[in-house]
């Protein structure tokens, strides 16, 4: 079967940096959604037309992955706000942010911990692959037809290109 839109692949992976540093490995086969919330547009857009047992290797710029790295999306805050197990790599949905944050932080934004200083704390509202372009060489394991009910939920559950918090206590954290 051919990869075409609305159908569910497997795929095992090797994603680089430019310089060649191995920054994630799908060694198992993992499912995918096509046409859903799972891949970025870009791999989309090359899977289609391919099938079971083909390998291919993208280049992807930025803009075709996660994005120009933008500064306007960091932020200081003041330490006594966060919980006291805060640490560096935690994460924030931009929705449950610790009341007196920066006021102008944009809501639909996952935010990251990226440094801890006595006084404030850095957050990132960047995707942590922002800025970077990658390399990513990957095996199409298995194609099959998606479900109606596969369809409906739009996602395999697999959110390996989107970050994602986790409620803790009164924030939401990673």
């Amino acid at each position: 079967m051919k990869i075409t839109p609305r159908c569910v692949i497997a795929l095992t992976w090797t994603l680089k940096d430019t310089l060649g540093e191995v920054l994630d490995e799908l060694d198992e086969p993992v499912e995918f959604l096509l046409g859903g919330d799972d891949l970025l547009a870009s791999i989309e857009e090359t899977l289609q037309g391919h099938e079971a047992g083909d390998s291919l290797d993208l280049h992807l710029e930025p803009d075709q992955a996660f994005g120009d790295y933008d500064e306007n999306l960091v932020f200081l805050d003041p330490r006594k706000l966060f919980p006291l197990e805060l640490e560096e790599g935690m994460t924030f949905d931009g929705t449950a942010l610790p009341a007196g944050t920066t006021a102008d932080m944009p809501k639909e934004k996952i935010y990251t911990v990226t440094e801890i200083y006595p006084e404030h704390v850095v957050l990132d509202g960047n995707h942590p692959l922002a800025g970077i372009a990658i390399r990513l060489s990957l095996k199409v394991e298995s194609v099959r037809s998606a479900s109606e009910a596969e369809i409906g939920k739009g996602s395999m559950g697999t959110g390996f290109f989107k970050l994602e918090a986790q409620s803790m206590g009164n924030s939401t954290l990673h």
